[in-house]
C-alpha cells in the first residue's frame, strides 16, 4: 500500500517536473586536445623508457657473462629498476603518487627521466665489441633525455598544473553526464508507470 501511495506521489511529480534534457550533445563534445597531447606524448615516454629498460637488461646480462665489468652490471641493475619506475610513473597510477608525490608534477618527472637517460649513456663499450647495443644505447639514451628536457621545461611553464585541472574537469563532466542519464533512465521508468497508471 506504501509503495503504491510512493508510485502515485512519483507519478504526480512528473507530471508537474517539465522534462529533463537529454545528455546527448554532452557526450557528443570531444576531448579536450591538450590531454590528447599529453596522453600521446606520455605514450612515446613510456615507449622510449621501455627501449631503455632493454638496453640497461642487455648490458647488464653482457657484464655478468663475460664477468669482465662486475660495476657495470650493478650499475645497469640501477637503471633497469630507475626505468621501470619511470614506466610506472607515466601510466600516472595513484598508487605510485600517493607515495612518491614528487612525480605527479612534471618536473620532477622530468629530472627522473633526465637521470635514467644519463646513467642509459654511461658506461659505453669502448672496446668496440657490441656496436649494435651501444648505438641503441646512445638513441634510446637521447631520446628520453629529450623527453625529460620536455617534461622540466613544461613544468615549468605549469602546463602539467593545467593538465590536471582539465583532467579534473573532464571526470567532473563525465559524472554529470552518467548522473543525467541516471535521471533519464528515472524518467522513462515514471512515463512508464504514468502510462500504466493511466491505462
Amino acid at each position: 500500500m506504501a509503495r503504491n501511495g510512493e508510485e502515485e506521489g512519483d507519478i504526480e511529480s512528473l507530471q508537474r517536473v517539465p522534462s529533463l534534457p537529454s545528455s546527448r550533445p554532452i557526450r557528443s563534445k570531444q576531448s579536450d586536445p591538450l590531454l590528447i597531447v599529453c596522453k600521446g606524448f606520455s605514450l612515446i615516454t613510456c615507449f622510449v623508457a621501455i627501449v631503455c629498460l632493454v638496453v640497461n637488461i642487455i648490458s647488464a646480462i653482457n657484464s655478468f657473462k663475460t664477468g669482465s665489468d662486475i660495476f657495470n652490471g650493478i650499475f645497469r641493475c640501477y637503471a633497469v629498476a630507475l626505468a621501470i619506475f619511470v614506466v610506472v610513473a607515466e601510466t600516472e597510477w595513484g598508487f605510485i603518487f600517493k607515495f612518491w608525490r614528487v612525480l605527479e608534477y612534471w618536473a620532477g618527472r622530468g629530472m627522473l627521466q633526465i637521470f635514467v637517460a644519463v646513467m642509459t649513456r654511461a658506461y659505453p663499450d669502448i672496446s668496440g665489441k657490441r656496436k649494435n647495443v651501444v648505438l641503441l644505447q646512445d638513441v634510446a639514451s637521447y631520446m628520453l633525455l629529450s623527453c625529460g628536457v620536455v617534461y622540466v621545461v613544461s613544468g615549468v611553464m605549469c602546463i602539467g598544473f593545467l593538465k590536471r585541472a582539465r583532467q579534473h574537469k573532464e571526470i567532473s563532466r563525465e559524472q554529470a553526464v552518467r548522473d543525467l542519464e541516471q535521471l533519464e533512465r528515472r524518467r522513462e521508468e515514471l512515463e512508464q508507470l504514468l502510462i500504466t497508471h493511466r491505462t
